[in-house]
């Protein structure tokens, strides 16, 4: 099918719309009329090769929501006509994936990033120019995408549609971090090295979670006034006062929890060294392979845990439905981080994340 896609031609370049030709769905796969297309750093990382990904020309996007159109003819999971928020795809065979956890699948990056289906056989071209999609078997900077029933989530109809799109990835991440990696315990205190999407969605989740000391350290002073206003208890700005010493000023001893979501090794340290003994760090922000962070051993040893977290440890349908659900209720205010934008006006979107102007953008195709 003919389909309007967001296509990058050579690294770190601009977005060029495009008419191309979409791959009809297999037995297992899902059309999906997208909606709404958040922009994430992953993608931003992948523009400019910071990930192990095909060269360009690509097409990227992987916070995609929407209306399922056709579905091939093994699909049971969803139909034409439901609402669907698209996530990761894995291989559902390998050891990760029999023990539950599909983000370590040992295949993640033959489904996620490969460029192509994980048998090589591509899913967009132009004329007779294979295009680079099934970016999170998604590729969801585009007006359709094709997907795996593995990797589409159905969620209730009565919550607008584009405002869920940034369910699949940055906002799951976050919020999963606090309530299923760290599962933190009311009453607890918890530090968030930034304040991006990720950032505030891990706040938001410690409000629900019943955390009663939750401070936000950032360098962003309109970031830092947001984490206020979803439910940060103090606030730090890293860029006037040494962030280390002001979160032990604020709880005495150290947050029980914290969070790195920068992707900054300077920053992973001083996540690190705030923590009290029997403290946990979780690691949320992402890097280029290869990237190495200096430690005190001597802290880690007394009693002190680094944790790497993917995706929040969520089991996506399971997971988003629940983030959906507090959301109807008011009790995880999300959409207060979305800015919208027209599907043409891509290239202003991610000028406009990359200087910090907005939070979490949404393209609407």
């Amino acid at each position: 099918m003919e389909i309007k896609a967001a296509v990058v031609f050579e690294t770190g370049g601009d977005f060029s719309i495009e008419q191309l030709e979409l791959a009809d769905p297999r037995d297992d796969e899902v059309v999906v009329r997208i909606v709404g297309a958040g922009i994430c750093g992953t993608d931003l990382g992948a523009l400019h090769g910071h990930l192990p990904i095909p060269p360009p020309p690509s097409v990227f996007g992987h916070e995609g929501s929407g209306i399922v159109e056709k579905v091939g003819a093994r699909v049971t999971k969803v139909k034409p006509g439901d609402h669907v928020v698209l996530a990761w795809d894995y291989c559902g065979a390998c050891a990760a994936c029999k023990a539950g956890a599909e983000l370590y699948c040992l295949n993640f990056f033959l489904h996620n990033f490969h460029g192509a289906r994980p048998d090589d056989s591509p899913t967009m071209r132009k004329g007779d120019e294979i295009i680079h999609g099934c970016f999170f078997c998604q590729s969801s900077f585009a007006d359709f995408a094709l997907a795996s029933e593995r990797n589409v989530v159905k969620v209730r109809d009565d919550v607008p549609l584009e405002v869920l799109a940034p369910m699949g990835c940055g906002i799951m991440t976050g919020a999963g971090a606090v309530m299923n990696s760290l599962q933190a315990r009311p009453g607890s205190s918890i530090a968030v090295f930034g304040t991006g999407t990720v950032g505030m969605s891990a706040i938001l989740a410690a409000v629900v979670c019943g955390c009663t000391t939750i401070i936000a350290v950032d360098i962003n002073p309109d970031r830092l006034n947001m984490a206020k206003e979803l439910g940060a208890t103090h606030t730090v700005n890293a860029g006037e006062v040494d962030s280390v010493e002001m979160v032990l000023d604020i709880t005495g001893v150290g947050p029980e929890y914290s969070l790195e979501c920068v992707g900054n090794p300077e920053v992973f340290r001083q996540a690190v060294d705030v923590l009290p003994r029997l403290g946990v760090c979780g690691l949320l922000g992402v890097v280029p392979p290869g990237t190495e962070v200096s430690l005190d051993m001597d802290l880690i040893m007394n009693g002190r845990t680094i944790r790497g977290i993917l995706g929040g440890d969520a089991i996506a349908d399971l997971f988003i439905p629940k983030l959906v659900e507090l959301y109807k209720q008011g009790r995880f205010p999300f959409d207060q981080m979305i800015t919208f934008y027209p599907f043409d006006e891509i290239g202003q979107a991610v000028e406009d994340m990359a200087a910090g102007r907005v939070l979490k953008p949404v393209l609407r195709p």
